[in-house]
């Protein structure tokens, strides 16, 4: 007997991060494609875990997360970006940041409502979306600046839309959005009562003096947005899964119970050593910044010797190379199948992150990654850029 599933997730197919992972095992390959380090992360923030679950606490902590971590995120975003927050009211911990999007989406999202989303855009927007009754309506972001315009925005907004969903740092394009843009979304929400959800995971790990601006902090906007934040992306320990969203108690109390049902609460021992990291001095994110562009000068550097067009990252773990110039006649899921099989050197292709009318030249490398690794990596792509 056929059972009919919900086709919102049973017509899915497997992700392309899944799909090129696999070809990296298959092929005994360097794995430039998903998005973690081949480093343990900070060993006093990690020990610190190791501790509180020892001698801490390992029942069920709080839904809302336990109170000394809701106010050392408070405290750090006011010392970070001077955004008062009541620790109590509007700050709450998720099972990592993909539960918090989860959680804000189908908080906010009734059936017929539309949402805007930037294309290219992380893979867990659209199904969430559509499982809520939402309706996506898609802006294509473009090479090589990915910015937004009045235009693009012009074209979505409309009595319809119910919220907007923005990356910034944005993953893949690695963009750090200026507050020129910032602004003029802030206007459009404004202007139509829109809801903006903001996926800010990226936050801390910006490049070249470049700061993140919340887009909450944007007058207008502190009570009509979702900041979804990351302790594994502040921190390099992806697999901790620890969210961070904080918004206005009226927005805050609804996504909490939605939370409440995925999740309900996350481990009390990665809690309290999360609240231990941010109160780390600011030469700690400052070093981290620079460790991390100095491997993007160095992967940036070799793949451009090699004769790769790169595009500038000016954030996250990632860097992108546009494939337009080489006249390889082949697509970027093409080329990066091939480098994969013929060259042991997984990467990830940008149109994967389209729903439409995708930009098909693009490919994304992670940087986070040990000198080693990527010295490897850059020796098996020598030949690459030349077809076989």
């Amino acid at each position: 007997m056929a059972v009919s599933m919900n086709k919102v997730f049973a017509n899915l197919p497997v992700t392309v991060f899944e799909a090129m992972s696999q070809l990296a095992r298959d092929n005994d390959a360097i794995n430039l494609g998903q998005g973690f380090p081949d480093d343990p992360g900070p060993e006093d923030i990690r020990r610190a875990a190791a501790d509180a679950s020892i001698n801490g606490y390992n029942q069920y902590p709080s839904m809302m997360g336990i109170p000394e971590l809701r106010t050392a995120i408070a405290t750090h975003y006011k010392h970070w970006h001077d955004l008062d927050l009541d620790p109590f009211a509007e700050v709450m911990v998720t099972s990592g940041g993909t539960e918090a999007l989860t959680s804000a989406i189908l908080a906010v999202v009734e059936p017929g409502d539309e949402v805007i989303v930037f294309q290219p855009v992380y893979d867990s927007y659209l199904p969430i979306i559509r499982q809520a009754g939402g309706i996506p309506r898609l802006v294509r972001l473009e090479p090589p600046h990915w910015r937004l315009t009045d235009d693009a925005l012009r074209e979505v907004f409309n009595h319809k839309t119910k919220a907007v969903l923005f990356n910034n740092p944005l993953n893949p394009a690695a963009v750090v959005y200026p507050r020129e843009d910032l602004e003029l979304l802030a206007t459009y929400c404004q202007d139509f009562d829109v809801v903006a959800i903001c996926d800010e995971v990226w936050e801390h790990v910006t490049f070249d003096g470049l700061a993140h601006i919340p887009l909450i902090t944007i007058p207008g906007m502190r009570d009509r947005t979702i900041k979804i934040g990351s302790a594994g992306k502040i921190f390099s320990l992806t697999g901790w899964k620890i969210g961070f969203v904080c918004a206005a108690p009226d927005l805050l109390r609804v996504v909490a119970k939605v939370h409440q049902f995925l999740t309900f609460t996350t481990a009390p021992n990665l809690q309290a050593a999360v609240a231990y990291g941010l109160g780390k001095s600011d030469d700690f994110f400052r070093q981290m910044r620079v460790d991390l562009a100095r491997s993007r000068d160095h992967l940036t550097k070799g793949l451009e010797a090699i004769g790769f067009p790169v595009l500038k990252s000016q954030g996250t773990y990632f860097l992108t190379v546009d494939l337009s110039p080489l006249g390889l006649n082949e697509t970027d899921e093409a080329f990066c199948r091939r480098i994969v099989t013929d060259y042991k050197v997984a990467a990830i292709p940008v149109s994967a992150f389209y729903e439409r009318d995708a930009v098909t030249s693009v490919v994304r490398f992670c940087f986070a990654k040990k000198d080693a690794t990527l010295d490897a990596a850059l020796e098996r792509l020598s030949d690459a850029v030349h077809r076989r």
